[in-house]
C-alpha cells in the first residue's frame, strides 16, 4: 500500500467521510491507530457472527483512540428487549458511544423480539441512554426485500419518531456506482416529506472482481451494470478502481447546490481499511 497513488480532481468541496469496519478490526487490527483523524466516525458493522460483548469491547476501543464509535443495530439479529438495553447501556456507559446506526438486520425472519428497525427504535431505549444521533438506511437503487414505496413509507415514519424524540436522524444509504441516480435520489427526498441530512454510501478502492462479489451480494441493482460495463478486459478486472469516478460528481454537484441534503460520504472498505484511508487522505477529504 505504500507508494500507492490515487488519481484525484479538482472539486470545489470535499464531503467528510466515515467509513466501516467490522468488530473484529475494531479489536484486533494493529494499523488502526493514527490510521484515520481524530473524530472521524467509525461504523462497525454487524455481520452476524459477534457477540454483544465483542461489539462493545470494539465500541470502547474505537472510542479510546480518538474516533467517534458508531456501532449497528441490526433489528433482526436481535434477541430480547433486554437484551437490547444492556447493550444499549454499556455502549453509552462503557464505551462512550453517542452514535448509532439502525438496519433492519437482512434476515428473512426476525431471530428475536424485533422485525423490523422501527421496533427497535420505539424502544425509546436510546434517548434513555443519551444515545441522540442515529442513522437509518437509505436505498437509493431499492432493494430486492421490500417495495420502493414501502421504503419511503418506513423512511417518512424513521423522520417523524425522530421530530418526536428529539433526536437527530439521518440517513445513511448502500453504496452504488450510479452518482448521478445517487444525487437525485438525496435530493429528491425534501419534496417526499423526508427532511433529512443524506451520507451517501461509496465503494472504497478495491479490484473489479472484488466490488463486482460484494455488488451482487448487496443487491445494488442497475448501477452494477455500470460498474460490469468497465470491466472489459482482463486488466481491467485486475487493476484497482478509484471510486473518485463516483465521488467527484457527487461533490461537484455539492458545491453547485447551495443546501444540498448530501451532508457526508460512507465509505465501505472492500479493497482494506489502509487502501481507503490512504485514498481518502491523498484526496484531501482527511487531508494530507
Amino acid at each position: 500500500m505504500e507508494g500507492m497513488k490515487f488519481k484525484t480532481s479538482n472539486a470545489l468541496i470535499r464531503i467528510p467521510a466515515s467509513i466501516e469496519i467490522t468488530p473484529r478490526q475494531a479489536t484486533e487490527s494493529t494499523e488502526l491507530p493514527g490510521l484515520f483523524p481524530q473524530g472521524v466516525r467509525v461504523y462497525i458493522a454487524d455481520i452476524g457472527t459477534d457477540s454483544s460483548e465483542t461489539f462493545i469491547r470494539a465500541a470502547k476501543r474505537i472510542s479510546d483512540l480518538g474516533y467517534v464509535p458508531v456501532p449497528h443495530f441490526a433489528a433482526r439479529r436481535l434477541t430480547t428487549k433486554a437484551e437490547l438495553e444492556e447493550r444499549i447501556k454499556a455502549m453509552a456507559q462503557d464505551a462512550g458511544v453517542r452514535e448509532v446506526l439502525v438496519i433492519a438486520g437482512g434476515l428473512d425472519k426476525p431471530t428475536g423480539d424485533f422485525s423490523s428497525s422501527i421496533d427497535v427504535l420505539g424502544t425509546g431505549f436510546f434517548d434513555k441512554y443519551g444515545i441522540g444521533d442515529i442513522g437509518i438506511a437509505g436505498h437509493p437503487e431499492g432493494s430486492p426485500d421490500f417495495s420502493d414505496a414501502t421504503a419511503l413509507n418506513a423512511l417518512r415514519l424513521k423522520a417523524a419518531l425522530g421530530e418526536r424524540s428529539g433526536a437527530r436522524f439521518r440517513i445513511v444509504t448502500q453504496f452504488g456506482f450510479d452518482p448521478e441516480k445517487f444525487v437525485v435520489w438525496a435530493e429528491n427526498l425534501s419534496s417526499l416529506g423526508i427532511d433529512l441530512p443524506v451520507h451517501l454510501g461509496v465503494a472504497g478502492p478495491a479490484k473489479f472482481t472484488t466490488l463486482l462479489k460484494y455488488a451482487a451480494t448487496c443487491g445494488v441493482g442497475n448501477s452494477l451494470n455500470l460498474l460490469k460495463k468497465h470491466a472489459s478486459s482482463f486488466t481491467a478486472l485486475v487493476t484497482r478502481v478509484s471510486p473518485d469516478t463516483i465521488v467527484d460528481p457527487i461533490e461537484k454537484h455539492v458545491s453547485s447546490t447551495s443546501g444540498s441534503a448530501i451532508k457526508q460520504i460512507h465509505v465501505f472498505p472492500f479493497g482494506g481499511i489502509g487502501t481507503a484511508a490512504a485514498w481518502l487522505k491523498e484526496r484531501g477529504t482527511w487531508g494530507k
